[in-house]
């Protein structure tokens, strides 16, 4: 750290770092390049640069850049990373020394350092947070583990230094893991016109981009991927495949062990443990395996030479990151195959306005199967409401599920598994007064400890069970004496029931079939080929074997209606998750109107034509990703100040605020949206991480939330 950074920091901060500095003395620097450039572990964004300090010749060995060190910053004792050694500072005073190498080993690759602050750069965030998501905390003992790996069939993997050559794995009988896929030797992209230019383009170490979408049909995604990884790897380079939940880690793992063979990847999720993902982390750093598939953390994984990175259903809201500065993988993916020279496949059986704005710009192309291959394996469609069913049905509108629901469960049950889709978890996770329908909300006020004063709580009622009573979902407030303060009547209604209800329903109207339910309170893997009702909330549907024989996809008007700029891309996308779990021309039954565009681009399997329809009209109204938005929330005075401080770009336009609606009794809070055009994004980054800075160096006690594109605009 120098005497001029000093500056920025408090005056008690900088008087303990001079007594500090004084009792240290002058240590030796190291001979040659004497200065080492530290990133401090800090979030302040006033403080987001390297800082110089000096390298003492006792830590010269092992203070190399991409190692954890600890230095005196403010008087107090951070964590930093080494980002590199340099011969001499602009700082003409003294250095302060570092205080310790934490850890000989570079864990910040010279790659995934630049990633990060491009990262950073781009959602207006700082490197220090980005670095948090990018490299997992240390464990001392699995650093001191052997760098030779065993793997499960008795072999060993060599490791070679990671300037060396060929990772190399060696079978128990010494011989060489063949790379072929188990199985059969046609390949899964033969149904894609341009498969084959694709993995001949990867194999021979080019750099393709494309969006893929997959065909319909059980794990039938799992098995392209691990082709396209495998020809990375013959060409000698790595990939990363990033998936959103740990089933599909599960699928892509077991492609992968088919097509590579043992020990040439691994695969990294939070539930391994601090310590099993670091030394699988570690094994790719060191570059034993360069092949990683994970959940969105993998985005990050340090892989030697990359030369594919692959997100699958880049749609998932799980692949956005929840920590600052909430990126998306799709986009740090993007940014690292554009700065690494690799090539890039975003794949999903439905299409991203996001990715279909990608093709329009030719950054990437299209990978699409022929309409007769998707005729073949598509399920047959139906929606609930045709004109034909109303006639032989009167009640069919009104019903929850209509005859052609209970026929298609019932024929489908007489081969095997059926799936039923209901895009709400809980029992009836949405009440209101059954006489007027108003909605039912908590007319209790919040506990002291979160509000002063008598303000009601107003969150919405719901119920856990058949027996118990309504309970607020935001203050957790037990709600038997509720009243409607509208009509004044006491008896209440669903107005939206949730995957349990369904479940105890279906179990009453089928006894002799076990219900099976999946969910947030616990998400099946798998089912059995034998006759099952599946009751599923979206994104948890398990994988059957062999296929489900039918499914009903429940509530439609309730994926639709959502307040939300993507809900009927997010519809779409779901909806054909669970489609695409069904066998070759089982039936579909969708609750929903045949008219909407969404239901549309389902029935004909079209989500091509659904997804730059959304595009174009994301375009007129200048919302993501035509435009760059970012959205300001916090206290009003917070936002407003900011609103005012901020040094826009001059062709950025201001929505807002408006007051948001918050989950607790916390305060009012309101939100702003900036847009700016795309090319201006980066401006529009640096003006708010400006205005951040400033806020954070005079202390402001408000914080205001910068997010760069969120997923949720509207």
């Amino acid at each position: 750290m120098t005497d001029s950074d000093d500056a920025l920091l408090p005056l008690e901060a900088v008087r303990p770092a001079e007594s500090a500095r004084r009792d240290l003395g002058a240590p030796v620097a190291a001979a040659e390049l004497p200065v080492a450039r530290i990133v401090v572990d800090s979030p302040l964004p006033h403080l987001d640069r390297p800082f110089d300090y000096l390298v003492p010749v006792a830590m010269d060995a092992d203070a190399v850049p991409g190692v954890r060190v600890r230095v005196r910053f403010a008087g107090k004792l951070v964590d930093g990373f080494l980002l590199e050694r340099a011969a001499d500072s602009d700082h003409e005073g003294r250095l302060m020394p570092l205080e310790r190498v934490v850890s000989p080993e570079p864990v910040l690759a010279p790659e995934i350092a630049g990633l990060a602050r491009a990262v950073a750069d781009r959602y207006a965030g700082t490197l220090a947070d980005v670095l948090r998501l990018a490299v997992p905390p240390r464990h001392a003992r699995v650093e001191a583990e052997r760098r030779d790996v065993v793997t499960e069939d008795g072999g060993s993997v060599k490791a070679e230094s990671r300037g060396g050559g060929s990772v190399k794995a060696e079978s128990r009988g010494g011989g060489h893991v063949e790379a072929e896929a188990r199985g059969g030797g046609h390949s899964a992209w033969e149904a894609y016109p341009m498969g084959a230019s694709f993995l001949d383009a990867l194999a021979n170490g080019r750099s393709p981009r494309a969006v893929w979408g997959a065909l319909p049909g059980n794990t039938g995604w799992a098995r392209p991927v691990a082709e396209a990884v495998r020809a990375t790897l013959d060409g000698g380079r790595g990939a990363v495949v990033v998936v959103p939940d740990g089933k599909d880690v599960t699928l892509a793992d077991e492609a992968l062990s088919e097509a590579l063979g043992p020990g040439r990847h691994v695969s990294l999720t939070a539930d391994l443990g601090p310590a099993e993902r670091y030394r699988r982390w570690l094994r790719v750093l060191r570059g034993q395996v360069r092949a990683v598939v994970g959940t969105r953390a993998a985005m990050f994984a340090p892989v030697e030479k990359l030369g594919l990175a692959i997100i699958w259903d880049d749609g998932d809201d799980l692949h956005a990151e929840r920590l600052a500065p909430y990126p998306h993988a799709r986009e740090v993916l993007a940014l690292r195959a554009h700065r690494a020279g690799a090539g890039m496949l975003i794949g999903g059986y439905s299409r991203t306005a996001e990715a279909t704005q990608l093709i329009a710009t030719k950054w990437a192309r299209p990978i699409v199967a022929a309409r007769q291959a998707i005729r073949a394996v598509a399920p047959r469609v139906r929606p609930a409401g045709e004109d034909g069913e109303l006639a032989k049905d009167q009640a069919a509108r009104a019903a929850r599920l209509p005859s052609i629901a209970w026929r298609a469960l019932q024929q489908g049950l007489e081969e095997g598994p059926v799936l039923v889709q209901v895009p709400r978890r809980g029992y009836l996770p949405s009440l209101a007064c059954r006489t007027c329908r108003a909605a039912a909300r908590c007319a209790h006020p919040p506990t002291r400890a979160t509000i002063t004063g008598e303000q009601l709580c107003h969150g919405p009622l719901a119920l856990r069970g058949g027996h118990a009573a309504p309970y607020c979902k935001w203050c957790g407030r037990i709600a038997g004496d509720w009243r409607c303060p509208t009509c004044g009547d006491s008896r209440i209604r669903a107005s939206v029931v949730g995957a349990r209800r369904t479940a105890e329903e279906l179990g009453r109207a089928f006894p002799s079939v076990p219900v099976k339910t999946s969910g947030r309170e616990g998400v099946l893997a798998t089912v059995g080929p034998g006759r099952a009702l599946v009751v599923a909330t979206p994104g948890a549907e398990p994988v059957p074997e062999g296929g489900y024989t039918a499914a009903v996809l429940l509530d439609g008007w309730a994926m639709l209606g959502r307040a939300d700029l993507r809900a009927a891309e997010e519809a779409v996308r779901r909806w054909m998750n669970a489609a695409a779990l069904l066998r070759p021309a089982a039936e579909l039954v969708v609750l929903a109107d045949a008219a909407m565009p969404a239901v549309q681009a389902l029935l004909r399997w079209d989500p091509i034509t659904h997804a730059e329809r959304e595009l174009a009209e994301r375009r007129e109204l200048g919302f993501p990703p035509a435009v760059r938005m970012a959205t300001l929330t916090g206290a009003p005075s917070a936002v407003r100040e900011m609103l005012g401080e901020v040094r826009l770009p001059q062709e950025a336009q201001v929505l807002g605020p408006v007051p948001v609606e918050t989950r607790r009794a916390e305060g009012e809070q309101e939100r702003a949206m900036i847009r700016v055009p795309r090319s201006l994004g980066p401006q529009l980054a640096i003006a708010l991480k400006g205005a951040t800075g400033v806020r954070a160096a005079r202390k402001a006690q408000d914080v205001v939330r910068v997010s760069v594109d969120p997923l949720d605009l509207i």
